[in-house]
């Protein structure tokens, strides 16, 4: 047997042992980072506007 059908082998035996998550599993993570992303893009949006606002006031 040669070694590349040797390797698609046991890439496909190791694939059996995966246990795969459900998909309310897949969809709770996903609304995680969603709302994470949410979350910290505001902040940083926030944080650039302040220091945008900051840097005028400074610079006047």
């Amino acid at each position: 047997m040669s070694k590349i059908s040797q390797f698609f082998n046991e890439s496909k035996a190791e694939l059996r042992k995966v246990v795969w998550p459900s998909r309310d599993d897949v969809v709770s993570s996903v609304k995680v980072v969603i709302v994470s992303t949410i979350i910290i893009a505001i902040v940083l949006g926030l944080l650039d506007f302040a220091f945008t606002e900051a840097f005028r006031f400074l610079m006047k």
